[in-house]
């Protein structure tokens, strides 16, 4: 038995303007949709500096975090956002819940830590 053919038997060929607002369109609408949902970096202004923020699925969070947020911790497997200053260090680097990240601007930090605890 042979492989099924992903081409159309006529053989003649789609329009470039009619493919691409067909269903290739909207494929390409969801490839960058997902491309912004995890995965890659974008910049966003916050406290007068530019950040890099990047969302991490949940397969890919092996790791427990704080999140300078809620102060609550971040388990492995829960998806959440990478957030660093672009002038910044690779220690300056917070893991924060989506929610959190999103609600910064609301939030303060109300807990009083001891000196010897850890900040994050």
């Amino acid at each position: 038995m042979s492989p099924r053919r992903n081409r159309s038997r006529s053989g003649a060929a789609k329009p470039a303007k009619a493919a691409r607002t067909g269903a290739g369109a909207r494929r390409d609408e969801d490839e960058r949709e997902g491309r912004e949902r995890f995965g890659l970096e974008r910049t966003e202004d916050w406290r007068g500096e530019e950040w890099a923020v990047r969302r991490i699925s949940g397969g890919a969070a092996l790791k427990r975090y704080r999140c300078p947020g809620c102060d609550q911790e971040i388990t492995p497997g829960v998806p959440h956002v990478v957030a660093w200053p672009l002038l910044g260090d690779v220690a300056d680097r917070r893991h924060w819940h989506g929610a959190c990240w999103r609600a910064r601007d609301r939030r303060s930090a109300r807990l009083q830590r001891s000196r010897n605890a850890p900040r994050y």
